[in-house]
């Protein structure tokens, strides 16, 4: 299976700042990420934001172990990269885009090759589902955040 890539936005009520610092809070993302059952920061970056970070996801027909080296523009974007895990390749990236009235157009971009390790079925869940589902989590956090 070649890579796929895949992008899906939604519209957050929070500012990019809130919707960003969601998104740093790894430890806390087995909490409200529905598909993550595991997350564990291995190194920081000089800001103290998670750099390497390991997660297991739950991608219905099969968990999946990955660790993931993150970049930083913040509070407009978050990338990351593959470093080891059950796929060949995972490219992402959170793009949290001020819409000016107090909300926040998320996009979530994705490129996964799982050639090797991984059936293209769980492949697909893990670029289709799993990335709308983490927008939809996102919404929901920083939405009922206090």
């Amino acid at each position: 299976m070649a890579a796929k890539r895949a992008e899906r936005q939604l519209v957050v009520h929070g500012t990019p700042q809130r919707c960003f610092d969601a998104l740093l809070d790894f430890e806390s993302y087995p909490d409200w990420q529905q598909a993550v059952k595991d997350c564990e920061v291995q190194s920081r970056d000089g800001k103290g934001r998670g750099q390497r970070v390991s997660f297991k996801v739950d991608a219905k027909v099969k968990r999946v172990s990955y660790t993931l080296d993150y970049s930083y523009e913040e509070p407009h974007m978050l990338t990351w990269e593959l470093v080891a895990g059950d796929m060949r390749d995972i490219e992402g990236e959170f793009v949290l885009e001020d819409r000016g009235d107090g909300t926040t157009l998320a996009t979530h971009g994705l490129r996964i090759d799982a050639s090797v390790g991984l059936p293209a079925k769980v492949a697909a869940i893990l670029n289709d589902q799993v990335m709308q589902r983490s927008l939809e989590d996102l919404k929901t956090r920083v939405e009922t955040a206090a």
